[in-house]
């Protein structure tokens, strides 16, 4: 029950407020007639669904790299692949600023696709290093060239796992803030930032709830697609058992190979841009912006200094990242429990759960965060002045992807240890204890860091909570590139620069410490 009424709470109740505010003004059927509507819808459909083919272009020859080769370096690639998935999207929206300073529509496509690359790579080579290599060779001994028996023999065994990962790219893509913010302007908005401005600025909440009601029917139809394409993928892998069939490339495979590397340079260029660009100043190399940072930029445009904002970045973070996992664990024991229970009727809750806990991935931040400030005053202590607020905000944005890593774990403990335990007269809570916490824990850790990393860049329903007297680190950025003068400029570029690093070093310590081998640590994505 606890996942559940979590979910009921703090986002079913905000979400249903939010719109049923905007049908009482009674201007939702004019917003949805609107033309403007639609235009927004297929500018947001047509424009992550560009993205989702870019990432999944460049996730392919990475996949096939971690999956099928082995070379020195290819656990670096494994790193380095992780890290875009994890930024904030203020540090990849100043990235591709950095090397596109007017915006656009190509740099938004890019840099959209720059965050998913991870997603495809690592959701297609777990499913790769499964596959049987002997297939493709009798397709190459019947006289198939290399692309033929790719084509014909493996792409359609991979065709789940793409699948998947592709509804889960067009997701993220679709519901996309930070980075259009920054690199749209006004020129190209999306149903998010759309709905930021019609509720913040213009306070139409009718219209904010009509682009709320058009972005959950295609987040739900993402997610329908991308749990089928889970549950295939799952089949696949349960029906082939995992060999080392990693080895040095031959022949025509070094395109491949080089292709894969490529995609991890041109990954690599938007960071090294954006610290290049840290430390550049009108008179040359310099550390104004860091040492700016213990200051409130030019002419007071933050209320605190950048190291407040830091600080308060890191603790808010970790009161998210608890909240998440006690939420996250438990919600993914009962999605255990449930597929383990014989019975369609059981199955069938266990789905229905399942997307259920998607759900936040896909709906508007701001609608969320404006759901709260409407709300949270009905429950005792009235939530809204609480410094839970963000805390909870932003749990509710990694839940999902903690349940996506922990769930698969669990699901790989044998149950004839956990039957064994019990004959022996264990109860559930020591089977818990002696059982799956000691096979399971190195990847919860994972799941924490990770939860951790995603807490600390959260920027959507954060920078609609975030009091300017308590901004987390990517709200102050924000907030300095939309004040005039170099050193607030300077001041952005340092503080997504520190955030950047901070993100690499627990990206870093996330694969080494959490990853065991054979095991995905991103784990269904």
């Amino acid at each position: 029950m606890l996942p559940l009424g979590f979910l009921v709470v703090f986002f079913a109740w905000p979400v249903a407020a939010i719109v049923a505010r905007g049908f009482g003004s009674g201007g939702v059927g004019t917003a949805i007639g609107d033309p403007l509507t639609w235009k927004l819808a297929g500018f947001t459909v047509a424009s992550a669904g560009v993205s989702t083919i870019v990432a999944v272009l460049a996730g392919l020859p990475v996949a096939f790299l971690l999956a099928r080769v082995r070379l020195p370096g290819v656990s670096l690639v494994r790193t380095l692949v992780l890290v875009p998935f994890v930024l904030p999207t203020v540090v990849v929206g100043l990235a591709f600023r950095a090397l596109w300073p007017d915006g656009g529509l190509l740099p938004l496509v890019l840099a959209n696709a720059f965050f998913n690359v991870a997603v495809v790579a690592r959701t297609v080579s777990g499913l790769w290093s499964h596959l049987d290599p002997r297939t493709p060779a009798a397709a190459r001994a019947l006289g198939a060239s290399p692309w033929r028996a790719f084509r014909s023999v493996t792409l359609p065994a991979l065709a789940p796992a793409v699948a998947s990962s592709a509804a889960v790219v067009f997701l993220f893509c679709a519901t996309s803030f930070g980075v259009v913010l920054i690199l749209g302007g006004a020129k190209y908005r999306t149903l998010e930032t759309e709905i930021y401005l019609r509720t913040v600025d213009l306070l139409d909440l009718s219209g904010a709830a009509a682009l709320s009601l058009v972005q959950f029917a295609a987040v739900v139809a993402a997610l329908a697609v991308g749990a089928l394409a889970r549950r295939r993928r799952e089949n696949a892998v349960r029906l082939r058992s995992r060999s080392e069939t990693a080895r040095r490339p031959r022949g025509g495979e070094w395109w491949a190979v080089s292709a894969g590397l490529a995609v991890v340079a041109l990954l690599m260029t938007p960071i090294v841009a954006l610290l290049v660009e840290s430390v550049s100043t009108s008179d040359g190399w310099s550390l104004a912006g860091y040492e700016a940072l213990a200051g409130h930029g030019s002419r007071g445009a933050l209320q605190v200094s950048g190291w407040d904002a830091a600080s308060m970045s890191l603790r808010t973070a970790f009161d998210a990242t608890a909240l998440a996992m006690i939420v996250g664990v438990l919600a993914s024991v009962v999605l255990v429990a449930l597929r383990r229970t014989p019975g369609r009727l059981a199955r069938g809750m266990g789905e229905t759960m399942d997307a259920a806990l998607m759900l936040p991935l896909g709906v508007s931040a701001v609608t969320v965060g404006f759901g709260y400030l409407v709300t949270l005053d009905a429950l005792p202590g009235d939530l809204r002045t609480s410094p839970l607020l963000v805390p909870l905000a932003q749990a509710l944005v990694i839940i999902p992807l903690i349940v996506r890593m922990v769930l698969p774990v669990l699901r790989s403990v044998d149950i004839r240890l956990r039957q064994a335990a019990s004959t022996l007269g264990a109860s559930p809570g020591r089977v818990w204890r002696e059982i799956d916490l000691p096979l399971t824990a190195r990847s919860l850790v994972a799941a924490a860091g990770f939860g951790y990393v995603v807490a600390l860049g959260e920027f959507g329903a954060t920078s609609f909570l975030a009091r300017p007297d308590a901004p987390t680190l990517p709200v102050a950025v924000a907030t300095l590139i939309s004040r005039p003068g170099e050193l607030n400029n300077q001041m952005a570029y340092a503080a997504c620069a520190l955030l950047m690093i901070v993100t690499v070093v627990a990206v870093v310590l996330i694969d080494r410490f959490g990853a065991v081998r054979g095991q995905n640590s991103v784990g269904e994505f």
